[in-house]
């Protein structure tokens, strides 16, 4: 297998992990700029967003049956030019209803990343943990700058802009990324570079059925924080902010900024010691925190929601190492993809939650 071609899919595939959490992630804080130009609640505003973070889970198991049949290098073209398009498009509309039909189009897209580009990273990758991780952190600093870019360019330009120059950016990657196929400089791997031996039909039963409901659990908590916090950070960090948009983005951007890291110290440790042993003891502590910084305020809510996240964090690159040891290569975008339909897919539901609850109570408490 060609070396070069595996540094580039490994740096293609992260940079990837980045665009996927901007973009999907922009609208809940472009919402707090919205909420005066439009009159509507914040409620209301943030049901626009349930049909793309819908799809982007939906998407992910047709998206990694695809990648599987067809072409994993191909498909992450369409995943950067297809996503980069619709935010431009989105920050050229007019309306709710058009607005809903653009952050619908960039989950779209957006669903190819998570089971084909992972299932690509971990083909081309000898240290999947380590691998993982460094891909983790591109994510979480996307999780990350998503409310602060968001924040930014709605304040000091406008809230098209928030959309605009993101998706241009992923465009001009989708350009390069297609320039360096057609050119031979990546390639199509054909075989993992790690051989491991094959797990039993048993192992790989269990395995799935056992990750089913953590990946559920999991996905609908990490689905409802990132849109919640921008709104909760604003309300319940009043002796931090002076509750305006870039000051919640800028604290919701450091959350994740902290949390990304783990991807890191997750993958090391997924690399040295037992997965499963991993995972269950960052699933373990990060339960009761939850319950703590539901009722905290100022800076305890905000170190208990950095825990949270971190913790978080720290199981993913483990969960997907499970994932890539129990499944078949040839089938693996496939796995990744029903993963990926449970943790983004089923688990939008949190989307709504956020806005039910918070419309019915003031609270998300």
């Amino acid at each position: 297998m060609n070396s070069r071609s595996a540094v580039l899919a490994l740096v293609f595939s992260s940079v990837g992990h980045f665009f996927a959490h901007l973009l999907t992630l922009l609208y809940p804080t472009v919402v707090l700029v919205l909420e005066a130009k439009w009159d509507m609640s914040y409620g209301d505003l943030l049901s626009l967003s349930l049909a793309g973070f819908v799809l982007f889970g939906l998407g992910a198991l047709p998206a990694g049956w695809l990648g599987d049949r067809w072409n994993a290098e191909h498909m992450m073209v369409v995943f950067f030019l297809g996503t980069g398009a619709a935010a431009i498009a989105t920050g050229l509309t007019e309306g709710p209803v058009a607005l809903a039909l653009g952050l619908a189009a960039i989950g779209l897209f957006g669903s190819i990343y998570h089971p084909v580009g992972t299932a690509w990273l971990v083909r081309n990758a000898v240290n999947r943990g380590r691998a993982l991780g460094w891909n983790g952190i591109s994510g979480g600093i996307g999780l990350a700058a998503a409310p602060f870019v968001a924040g930014a360019l709605a304040q000091t330009i406008s809230w098209r802009a928030a959309f605009i120059v993101p998706g241009a950016l992923c465009g001009a990657t989708g350009v390069a990324l297609l320039c360096c196929v057609r050119g031979g400089q990546v390639v199509a791997a054909t075989v993992d570079r790690r051989h491991d031996p094959p797990a039993s039909r048993r192992d790989v039963v269990r395995t799935f059925i056992v990750l089913s409901f953590t990946m559920l659990a999991d996905g609908t908590i990490s689905q409802a924080i990132p849109i919640a916090l921008p709104k909760a950070f604003a309300a319940g960090l009043t002796g931090l902010t002076d509750g305006g948009t870039l000051d919640a983005g800028g604290l919701v951007s450091l959350v994740f900024l902290v949390a990304a890291t783990a991807q890191l110290v997750g993958g090391w440790l997924a690399d040295r010691f037992a997965m499963k042993a991993v995972y269950i003891l960052a699933w373990a502590v990060q339960a009761p925190l939850l319950v703590v910084a539901a009722q905290a305020h100022d800076v305890p809510l905000l170190a208990a929601m950095m825990a949270v996240n971190y913790l978080g964090v720290l199981a993913t690159p483990a969960e997907n190492a499970i994932l890539a040891r129990y499944t078949p290569a040839q089938w693996r975008a496939t796995a990744y993809g029903a993963k990926f339909l449970l943790a983004l897919g089923v688990s939008t539901l949190g989307v709504k939650l956020v806005a039910v609850t918070y419309d019915r109570s003031g609270s998300f408490t």
